[in-house]
């Protein structure tokens, strides 16, 4: 992931005339620039009284980067709208669009939502021209690529990449399509439905859920499975009937991969039989799960030893170091992130039986851990104590329970 950037374009905003005719295309010009110089996922461009608010996510986390006078607001909203092609006479219902030309090739989504003062824009932006092609260049785990790479020359289940928003999904489902194109070349069908679809990729047939036109998830598998798919992709499992058919293409010989919003790699199946999902559909049609995490990678300029690395913030480790904030990082004591990756064993054995007797989340977990399962909260440590993050980011990523790093 791309570190940190201090590039915060205030001051030039500030110069800026709102009377001027090019001022809103020149604030989004400059706005979007200095977004992605700044390694940025996500642009917040949000109404208040006086004017709007800019804020951009750096490495998970949300940074304030302006305020812009109120005379401009609803021109920079709408010269965003323009650029996604949605409508602009329409302001209080949400659209959602791609800015068809991005600085530097990236590629953008565009999210307008209606509010109290105005409608609220969220800019997602995605890697740039060759970053993130194939599974080497995720940063997963040697034994989790091995055995991602090998879940992809299968001919038939399912793979699910597990965790909450922005912990690195579709960045790595979209890595698994594209390896799957150039390894194939041309040999195997590629089709995905996706909401929205968030990049271009070659050798991959794409399709966007269209609710208002009758292509829902559930609705639009089931049509493309008549298309003669060997690789699907489902951008997210979200309900029952979404889960039922993604999981019955899995057990009719086509190789899945989905994403799902889920803590863990047991919460995949636990979540799963919450939705009423036959046990045996998932222990037959789950070829692998794999649950993300993405934690801020300590600046190699300006971190600092522990004061009591034993102990600190409950987390037990032999040695922690803690963020400083220097020029470096613009302050943070992070620049770019650390990946922390939870693989699920084979749902066969013990585990497979507990799958099958409706087991628990805990008791899940339990008996994946003795099958060799190397959980998130162990990544997490081998993180802190090799210095690549801390415990106050861990803590912030993976919540403030003390359970996992409780000795034994």
């Amino acid at each position: 992931m791309s570190g940190a950037v201090d590039v915060p374009p205030a001051e030039a905003l500030a110069r800026l005339d709102p009377s001027e005719s090019r001022y809103a295309p020149t604030v989004v010009d400059a706005l979007l620039s200095a977004a992605v110089a700044a390694g940025a996922s996500d642009v917040h461009v949000h109404p208040i009284e006086d004017g709007l608010d800019v804020r951009w996510r750096v490495d998970g986390v949300l940074k304030p980067v302006a305020k812009l006078p109120k005379a401009g607001a609803p021109n920079i909203v709408a010269r965003l709208k323009v650029l996604a092609e949605l409508l602009t006479y329409k302001t209080d219902v949400p659209q959602e669009g791609r800015l068809r030309r991005g600085p530097d090739g990236v590629e953008m989504r565009l999210s307008i939502f209606p509010t109290l003062h105005g409608e609220k824009a969220v800019i997602r932006l995605f890697a740039g021209p060759g970053r993130f092609l194939v599974l080497d260049d995720l940063g997963l785990p040697a034994e989790a690529r091995d055995a991602l790479s090998r879940w992809l020359d299968e001919t038939s289940g399912a793979i699910v990449l597990a965790g909450p928003s922005g912990s690195g999904k579709t960045t790595t489902i979209y890595a698994c399509l594209r390896e799957l194109a150039r390894r194939n070349e041309g040999r195997r069908s590629l089709a995905t439905l996706e909401d929205p679809i968030e990049s271009a990729l070659e050798g991959v047939a794409q399709s966007q859920v269209n609710p208002a036109a009758g292509l829902t998830l559930e609705a639009g598998l089931r049509a493309l499975l008549r298309q003669d798919p060997e690789v699907i992709a489902v951008g997210e499992i979200r309900d029952r009937a979404t889960a039922e058919t993604t999981l019955q293409a899995a057990l009719t010989g086509h190789l899945t991969l989905t994403t799902f919003h889920a803590g863990g790699a047991c919460e995949v199946v636990g979540r799963l039989l919450d939705m009423g999902i036959e046990p045996y559909a998932i222990r037959g049609g789950v070829l692998g799960v794999i649950a993300l995490r993405l934690a801020r990678r300590l600046c190699p300029d300006c971190s600092l030893p522990a004061a009591d690395p034993a102990e600190l913030l409950g987390i037990a480790a032999s040695s922690a170091r803690v963020a400083v904030g220097c020029p470096a990082c613009g302050g943070t004591g992070y620049s770019g992130r650390v990946l922390l990756a939870e693989m699920l064993p084979a749902l066969d054995g013990e585990l497979g039986r507990a799958t099958l007797d409706r087991a628990d989340v805990r008791r899940l977990e339990a008996i994946a851990i003795e099958a060799g399962m190397i959980t998130r909260w162990d990544r997490a440590r081998a993180a802190i104590e090799e210095g690549r993050t801390s415990p106050a980011e861990i803590r912030r990523v993976l919540g403030m329970s003390d359970r996992p790093f409780r000795q034994t």
